[in-house]
Protein backbone atom coordinates (compact mmCIF):
# COMPACT_ATOMS: atom_id res chain seq x y z
CA UNK A 1 0.00 0.00 0.00
CA UNK A 2 0.95 3.63 -0.42
CA UNK A 3 0.79 5.07 3.09
CA UNK A 4 1.00 8.69 4.24
CA UNK A 5 1.88 9.34 7.88
CA UNK A 6 0.86 12.97 8.28
CA UNK A 7 2.33 15.24 10.94
CA UNK A 8 5.02 12.74 11.95
CA UNK A 9 8.66 13.74 12.45
CA UNK A 10 9.73 10.70 14.54
CA UNK A 11 9.36 8.15 11.73
CA UNK A 12 8.01 5.49 14.11
CA UNK A 13 4.75 4.72 12.31
CA UNK A 14 6.33 5.18 8.88
CA UNK A 15 9.13 2.76 9.75
CA UNK A 16 6.68 0.14 11.07
CA UNK A 17 4.90 0.16 7.69
CA UNK A 18 8.18 0.21 5.74
CA UNK A 19 9.33 -2.89 7.65
CA UNK A 20 6.29 -4.71 6.29
CA UNK A 21 6.99 -3.80 2.68
CA UNK A 22 4.67 -0.82 2.23
CA UNK A 23 5.52 2.39 0.38
CA UNK A 24 5.24 4.60 3.45
CA UNK A 25 6.06 8.30 3.69
CA UNK A 26 6.02 10.64 6.66
CA UNK A 27 5.24 14.33 6.23
CA UNK A 28 5.85 17.14 8.70
CA UNK A 29 7.06 20.74 8.87
CA UNK A 30 10.05 19.38 10.81
CA UNK A 31 12.74 17.12 9.34
CA UNK A 32 12.50 13.42 10.17
CA UNK A 33 14.45 12.25 13.23
CA UNK A 34 15.32 9.01 11.44
CA UNK A 35 16.38 8.20 7.90
CA UNK A 36 13.56 7.22 5.60
CA UNK A 37 11.09 8.56 3.05
CA UNK A 38 10.02 11.96 4.42
CA UNK A 39 8.40 15.04 2.93
CA UNK A 40 9.35 18.14 4.88
CA UNK A 41 6.51 20.55 4.28
CA UNK A 42 2.80 21.11 4.66
CA UNK A 43 0.54 18.08 4.48
CA UNK A 44 -2.08 20.28 2.73
CA UNK A 45 0.34 20.61 -0.20
CA UNK A 46 0.93 16.86 -0.34
CA UNK A 47 -2.81 16.13 -0.32
CA UNK A 48 -3.53 18.73 -3.03
CA UNK A 49 -0.91 17.36 -5.46
CA UNK A 50 -3.11 14.43 -6.46
CA UNK A 51 -0.97 11.56 -5.09
CA UNK A 52 -2.96 8.35 -4.75
CA UNK A 53 -2.75 7.25 -1.10
CA UNK A 54 -4.32 4.00 0.12
CA UNK A 55 -4.06 4.89 3.79
CA UNK A 56 -3.35 8.00 5.84
CA UNK A 57 -2.53 8.00 9.54
CA UNK A 58 -2.44 11.56 10.85
CA UNK A 59 -1.21 13.07 14.10
CA UNK A 60 -2.39 16.71 13.90
CA UNK A 61 -1.33 19.20 16.59
CA UNK A 62 -3.63 18.98 19.61
CA UNK A 63 -2.67 22.10 21.61
CA UNK A 64 -5.98 23.92 21.08
CA UNK A 65 -8.21 20.86 20.67
CA UNK A 66 -7.47 18.67 23.67
CA UNK A 67 -9.54 18.61 26.83
CA UNK A 68 -6.51 19.32 29.02
CA UNK A 69 -6.22 22.83 27.55
CA UNK A 70 -9.88 23.88 27.54
CA UNK A 71 -9.52 26.14 30.60
CA UNK A 72 -7.09 28.36 28.67
CA UNK A 73 -9.81 29.21 26.13
CA UNK A 74 -11.63 31.26 28.74
CA UNK A 75 -8.46 33.04 29.88
CA UNK A 76 -7.09 34.04 26.47
CA UNK A 77 -9.54 35.17 23.74
CA UNK A 78 -6.84 34.73 21.04
CA UNK A 79 -6.95 30.97 21.58
CA UNK A 80 -10.44 30.78 20.02
CA UNK A 81 -9.00 31.76 16.64
CA UNK A 82 -6.24 29.16 17.06
CA UNK A 83 -8.90 26.61 18.02
CA UNK A 84 -10.76 27.37 14.77
CA UNK A 85 -7.55 26.93 12.76
CA UNK A 86 -6.65 23.66 14.52
CA UNK A 87 -10.15 22.24 14.10
CA UNK A 88 -10.19 23.27 10.43
CA UNK A 89 -6.92 21.41 9.85
CA UNK A 90 -8.24 18.34 11.71
CA UNK A 91 -11.44 18.37 9.65
CA UNK A 92 -9.48 18.73 6.39
CA UNK A 93 -7.57 15.56 7.30
CA UNK A 94 -10.76 13.75 8.31
CA UNK A 95 -12.41 14.60 4.99
CA UNK A 96 -9.40 13.85 2.75
CA UNK A 97 -10.12 11.82 -0.39
CA UNK A 98 -8.33 8.71 0.88
CA UNK A 99 -10.20 5.40 1.37
CA UNK A 100 -8.68 4.53 4.76
CA UNK A 101 -7.93 7.17 7.38
CA UNK A 102 -6.92 7.14 11.05
CA UNK A 103 -6.52 10.40 12.95
CA UNK A 104 -4.91 10.32 16.39
CA UNK A 105 -5.43 12.96 19.09
CA UNK A 106 -6.03 13.17 22.84
CA UNK A 107 -9.56 13.47 24.22
CA UNK A 108 -11.14 16.60 22.71
CA UNK A 109 -13.10 19.30 24.51
CA UNK A 110 -16.66 20.04 23.40
CA UNK A 111 -15.78 23.22 21.49
CA UNK A 112 -13.33 21.31 19.31
CA UNK A 113 -15.83 18.49 18.72
CA UNK A 114 -18.43 21.05 17.60
CA UNK A 115 -15.94 22.47 15.08
CA UNK A 116 -15.17 19.08 13.53
CA UNK A 117 -18.86 18.45 12.90
CA UNK A 118 -19.62 16.74 16.22
CA UNK A 119 -17.87 13.56 15.14
CA UNK A 120 -16.82 11.55 18.17
CA UNK A 121 -13.74 9.33 18.19
CA UNK A 122 -14.16 5.72 17.05
CA UNK A 123 -12.10 4.31 19.92
CA UNK A 124 -9.81 5.20 22.81
CA UNK A 125 -6.59 3.26 23.21
CA UNK A 126 -3.92 3.15 25.92
CA UNK A 127 -0.19 2.28 25.66
CA UNK A 128 -0.67 -0.54 28.20
CA UNK A 129 -2.89 -2.31 25.65
CA UNK A 130 0.20 -2.64 23.41
CA UNK A 131 2.93 -3.68 25.85
CA UNK A 132 3.96 -0.32 27.38
CA UNK A 133 3.83 0.16 31.16
CA UNK A 134 2.25 3.60 30.80
CA UNK A 135 -1.12 5.22 30.49
CA UNK A 136 -2.07 8.01 28.08
CA UNK A 137 -5.57 8.00 26.62
CA UNK A 138 -5.36 8.38 22.85
CA UNK A 139 -8.42 8.75 20.62
CA UNK A 140 -8.65 7.43 17.08
CA UNK A 141 -11.08 8.71 14.45
CA UNK A 142 -11.32 5.96 11.81
CA UNK A 143 -12.63 5.79 8.25
CA UNK A 144 -12.54 2.50 6.34
CA UNK A 145 -10.54 0.81 9.13
CA UNK A 146 -11.39 -1.59 11.94
CA UNK A 147 -10.61 -0.45 15.49
CA UNK A 148 -7.17 -1.52 16.71
CA UNK A 149 -7.12 -4.73 18.74
CA UNK A 150 -4.88 -4.80 21.79
CA UNK A 151 -1.77 -6.93 21.35
CA UNK A 152 -0.16 -7.19 24.79
CA UNK A 153 -2.23 -6.03 27.77
CA UNK A 154 0.10 -5.13 30.65
CA UNK A 155 -2.37 -3.06 32.69
CA UNK A 156 -1.99 -5.10 35.88
CA UNK A 157 1.81 -4.75 35.82
CA UNK A 158 1.51 -1.04 35.05
CA UNK A 159 -0.92 -0.41 37.93
CA UNK A 160 1.69 -1.81 40.34
CA UNK A 161 4.01 1.06 39.39
CA UNK A 162 4.02 4.47 41.09
CA UNK A 163 1.78 7.04 39.39
CA UNK A 164 4.82 9.07 38.30
CA UNK A 165 6.09 6.06 36.31
CA UNK A 166 2.83 5.03 34.67
CA UNK A 167 2.04 8.67 33.81
CA UNK A 168 5.63 9.44 32.80
CA UNK A 169 4.70 11.81 29.99
CA UNK A 170 2.47 13.88 32.27
CA UNK A 171 5.34 14.31 34.74
CA UNK A 172 8.01 15.29 32.22
CA UNK A 173 9.96 18.37 33.26
CA UNK A 174 9.09 21.56 31.38
CA UNK A 175 11.43 22.32 28.52
CA UNK A 176 11.61 23.16 24.83
CA UNK A 177 11.37 19.51 23.70
CA UNK A 178 8.69 18.31 26.14
CA UNK A 179 6.01 18.52 23.44
CA UNK A 180 8.12 16.37 21.10
CA UNK A 181 8.51 13.58 23.65
CA UNK A 182 4.79 13.69 24.46
CA UNK A 183 3.79 13.49 20.79
CA UNK A 184 5.82 10.41 19.77
CA UNK A 185 3.76 7.34 18.96
CA UNK A 186 4.52 4.35 21.19
CA UNK A 187 6.32 1.63 19.23
CA UNK A 188 3.80 -1.03 20.25
CA UNK A 189 0.96 1.08 18.84
CA UNK A 190 2.91 1.77 15.63
CA UNK A 191 3.52 -1.97 15.22
CA UNK A 192 -0.17 -2.76 15.79
CA UNK A 193 -1.18 -0.18 13.17
CA UNK A 194 1.21 -1.65 10.60
CA UNK A 195 0.21 -5.26 11.27
CA UNK A 196 -3.56 -4.75 11.55
CA UNK A 197 -4.08 -1.98 9.00
CA UNK A 198 -1.33 -2.98 6.59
Amino acid sequence: MKVLIACEYSGRVRDAFLARGHDAWSCDLLPSETDGPHIQGRVQDVLSKGFEWDLMIAHPPCTYLCNSGVAHLHKDPDRWKLLDMGAGFFRMLLEADIPRIAIENPIMHKYARERIGGRKQTQVIQPWMFGHLEQKATCLWLKGLMPLRETNNVKDEMMALPKSKRERLHYLSPGPDRWKERSRTYEGIAEAMAIQWG
